[in-house]
C-alpha cells in the first residue's frame, strides 16, 4: 500500500490543498475539516485504497483502521502544510468502533443462536440478581442468629420475595423463549409452568395415595427434573409448533384453535421429551463444572480464568447467563452459591494488570491517555473500554492478561469463594461475594491484577507495535 499515493488522491477529492482547513488523525479514522464540503467527492473517496468507510460532512471521516490511519496522516500533513493533529478521542467510542468491527465478522448460526439465548436470561437478571442477594443476606441472618426473626411478618415477606422469583423463573424463562424465538409469550409461560413444582398440579395428584405414573419410565412426574434447560427448550418448541400451526389453520378459527393445539400438542413433546433432554443437558452441565472446579481443583480454576476475556471479546460470554442462574437457585446442587463467577471475574483482573502494565512502560503519550481513561472503570468490573481499545488492538497484551488473569482463577477456587447472585464485576463483587469472604476476593483480585501486570511487563509490551496502532 503506497501511503504517499493515497494521500494525493485524498488531496484531490477533498478540493485540493485550499479546500483543507485541518486534519487530525484519531485511533481508526483521518479526519479532514473542509472550507467547502461541496467540493469533496465521497463516491470517489469511497474507492481510495484502504478505506473501509467514510462518514461526510463539513468534517469528513475516512475510516482506515489503526495503523494505516497514521501513516496516511503524516503524508497528507506533508502534502497540506498543516500540522497532523492526533484527536484525544474517548476512549468508550473508539472501544465501540473496535467492538463493531469483531462483531460485524460474527455471522456464524451458533452466534446468533447464543444472542437469542442470552436475550431470553438478560432481561430477568435485575430479578435474579434482587432474589439472589435476599437469600443469602437471610440465610446467613438465619443461621446467625437462630431463626430469631422467623416470626415477623416483613421479614418472611422479604424471604417470599427472595424464594418467589427462583420459584416460578422456569415460567419467565418459557417465556422469553417463545417471544424471542417468534412465538406468543403466554403460550411460552405455560411451556415454562410445566417446569414448576406447586402441589396444585394435576399431574401431581394421588389416587388412592399413589402417584399418578409416567408412561415408558413408569416413575411420579417430577416437574423440576429439566430445570430451567426444559423450560427454555419448550418454550422453543411451543413458538415453533406455534408458527407451524398458523401455517395450516384457516384465519376464521387460527384465533381458538392455534393456541389450544399449540399448548396440547407442545405439552406432550414437553413432558415426554423436552423435560428428560433437559434433565440430560443440565447434568452435563453440572459435570462439567465439578469436574473442572472440584476433580481439576486450580489447574480447572486457572484454565477458566483465563480462557474468559476470549469469550467476552467475541460476545460469547452471555451464553454462560443461564448456568449462573442455575448455579444462583437455592434449590440447585450448589444450594445458590456460584462458585464459577469469581474465577471468572478474574480475568478482568488480569487486563487492570495488564493496562498498568502497558501505562508503566510505554512512552506513547495517546495509549498512556486512553489506558488512564479506562483503568478506573476496568477496576470497577466495566472492562469493554480497556479491552477494545488498548489490549485487543494490540494483540499480544490481550494474550498476557489471559495468562496472567489465571493467577487469580487459581487464588479463587483455592479460597472456595462463592457469590451469592450476579451481576457486577471487577471490585463491585464484593457486595456480591458470600458473607465473611470479602478479604479473601480482594486477595484474588490483587493477585489477578500481579499476574496481569508481571507477564505483560516482560511478555507483553512492543512499543514498535504501540506506535503502529496509535502512532508515534
Amino acid at each position: 500500500m503506497n501511503y504517499s499515493q493515497i494521500a494525493t488522491r485524498l488531496l484531490k477529492l477533498c478540493g485540493g490543498k485550499e479546500n483543507i482547513q485541518a486534519h487530525a488523525a484519531c485511533m481508526t479514522r483521518l479526519r479532514i475539516t473542509l472550507k467547502d464540503e461541496g467540493m469533496a467527492n465521497y463516491q470517489d473517496i469511497k474507492k481510495v485504497d484502504g478505506v473501509l468507510g467514510v462518514v461526510e460532512g463539513i468534517t469528513v471521516q475516512i475510516i482506515f483502521g489503526p495503523g494505516k490511519v497514521t501513516k496516511v496522516g503524516e503524508e497528507l500533513a506533508g502534502l497540506t502544510g498543516l500540522k497532523l493533529g492526533f484527536e484525544e478521542a474517548e476512549v468508550e467510542e473508539v472501544a465501540k468502533e473496535y467492538k463493531g468491527a469483531l462483531k460485524a465478522k460474527q455471522q456464524h448460526w451458533i452466534h446468533h443462536l447464543l444472542n437469542k439465548i442470552a436475550n431470553i436470561f438478560i432481561p430477568l437478571l435485575p430479578g435474579i440478581i434482587a432474589a439472589g442477594l435476599i437469600n443469602g443476606l437471610t440465610n446467613v441472618i438465619n443461621v446467625s442468629t437462630g431463626g430469631a426473626y422467623n416470626a415477623f411478618w416483613w421479614y418472611q415477606l422479604i424471604r417470599t420475595l427472595g424464594f418467589a422469583v427462583f420459584t416460578f423463573l422456569p415460567i419467565y424463562v418459557g417465556m422469553n423463549s417463545a417471544k424471542e424465538f417468534g412465538g406468543t409469550p403466554i403460550l411460552g409461560a405455560i411451556a415454562g409452568a410445566l417446569s414448576v413444582t406447586h402441589a396444585g398440579m394435576p399431574l401431581l395428584m394421588r389416587i388412592s395415595g399413589q402417584p399418578i405414573l409416567m408412561p415408558f419410565t413408569n416413575v411420579a412426574y417430577n416437574p423440576a427434573v429439566g430445570g430451567l434447560m426444559a423450560a427454555l427448550f419448550a418454550g422453543m418448541l411451543f413458538a415453533y409448533i406455534e408458527r407451524s400451526v398458523k401455517k395450516v389453520m384457516p384465519d376464521v378459527v387460527t384465533t381458538f384453535f392455534t393456541p389450544l393445539a399449540t399448548v396440547i400438542a407442545g405439552g406432550f413433546v414437553a413432558v415426554l421429551l423436552i423435560q428428560p433432554f433437559g434433565s440430560v443437558v443440565t447434568t452435563a452441565i453440572f459435570g462439567a463444572l465439578d469436574f473442572a472446579y472440584n476433580q481439576m481443583g486450580f489447574v480447572g480454576g486457572y484454565l477458566l480464568s483465563a480462557g474468559f476475556l476470549p469469550l467476552v471479546a467475541v460476545g460469547l460470554h452471555h451464553a454462560l447467563t443461564p448456568i449462573h442462574v442455575m448455579l444462583n437457585n437455592p434449590d440447585g446442587p450448589t444450594q445458590g452459591v456460584n462458585y464459577l463467577l469469581p474465577i471468572l471475574m478474574m480475568a478482568g483482573g488480569g487486563q487492570v494488570g495488564a493496562g498498568f502494565a502497558l501505562y508503566v512502560r510505554t512512552k506513547n503519550a495517546r495509549l498512556r491517555q486512553m489506558t488512564r481513561d479506562a483503568l478506573p472503570i476496568g477496576i470497577l468490573g466495566i472492562g469493554e473500554p480497556l479491552m477494545y481499545a488498548v489490549t485487543l488492538p494490540l494483540g499480544r497484551p490481550f494474550i498476557t492478561a489471559c495468562l496472567g488473569a489465571g493467577v487469580g482463577g487459581i487464588l479463587a477456587t483455592t479460597l472456595n469463594l462463592g457469590a451469592i447472585t450476579v451481576g457486577v464485576s471487577g471490585l463491585f463483587g464484593l457486595l456480591i461475594v458470600q458473607p465473611g469472604t470479602q478479604m479473601m476476593f480482594l486477595v484474588a483480585m490483587l493477585g489477578a491484577y500481579a499476574g496481569g501486570f508481571v507477564v505483560t511487563y516482560f511478555f507483553g509490551y512492543d512499543e514498535k507495535r504501540i506506535d503502529e496502532v496509535y502512532g508515534a
